[in-house]
């Protein structure tokens, strides 16, 4: 196996988890639950600061324009997820079915805004995060991997936080605008405990993947 192949390989490992994810952060988030009594966060927040970690991970070893691309596709997929379910909520259910319509739609019928909000945060949080990634690697070099990951998910998860629970709770009309900053303000605060705790998690991954690309390097030499 050359080194291209086993670059494919570690890509597609790496997009599997992002888009799974990413995917999975959705379809969940209609749940909200409370942080120790002071916020209220869509479950989906648990998952989140690992799609920005993956999202270092692969920018650090496929570039920006992998990182792009694989959003491009992930936005694509999770579009086309909540068509598929739309048009499953459209469709009765027979007497008979262990689930019916009004369970099925209390699980997968998700606000529009919600889905709408979801999506745009993603979306411009992905390219945030992957434009100051690229500007701190080109000061920091190959150095300070933990510097480039949290500097970037430190703007592209405030940017993903806010917009989110803004489009998804505000327009609306379900929180008022002092219920939103308290909101954000904690569900940022969280999110970024979980990215720094998840560090170790980019240098264990960052090794695994330069000793699987180094084996087939040592070989050859």
């Amino acid at each position: 196996m050359d080194l291209k192949n086993r670059k494919d390989i570690i890509f597609l490992v790496l997009a599997g988890f992002f888009i799974t994810n990413a995917l999975v952060a959705e379809l969940i988030g209609g749940k909200l639950i409370q942080f120790f009594g002071l916020f209220t966060q869509s479950i989906g927040i648990i998952l989140w600061p690992i799609v920005f970690i993956l999202t270092d991970l692969i920018n650090e070893h496929f570039g920006k324009d992998g990182v792009k691309k694989l959003t491009y596709i992930t936005i694509g997929l999770v579009s086309f997820a909540f068509i598929v379910l739309s048009i499953a909520i459209k469709i009765p259910a027979t007497p008979f079915s262990p689930v019916n319509d009004s369970v099925f739609i209390t699980v997968f019928g998700q606000s529009q805004w919600i889905i709408i909000g979801s999506i745009l945060a993603f979306f411009v949080s992905q390219l945030v995060d992957v434009s100051m990634f690229s500007l701190l690697k080109n000061l920091t070099g190959n150095k300070h991997i933990w510097l480039r990951a949290t500097g970037s998910t430190l703007i592209s998860q405030l940017v993903d936080t806010f917009v989110v629970q803004y489009v998804a709770f505000v327009l609306p009309g379900k929180w008022t605008i002092n219920e939103f900053i308290t909101n954000a303000s904690w569900g940022y605060s969280f999110k970024l405990i979980i990215a720094i705790c998840l560090i170790p998690f980019i240098y264990i991954g960052h090794g695994l993947i330069n000793k699987y690309l180094n084996k087939l390097s040592d070989a050859k030499i």
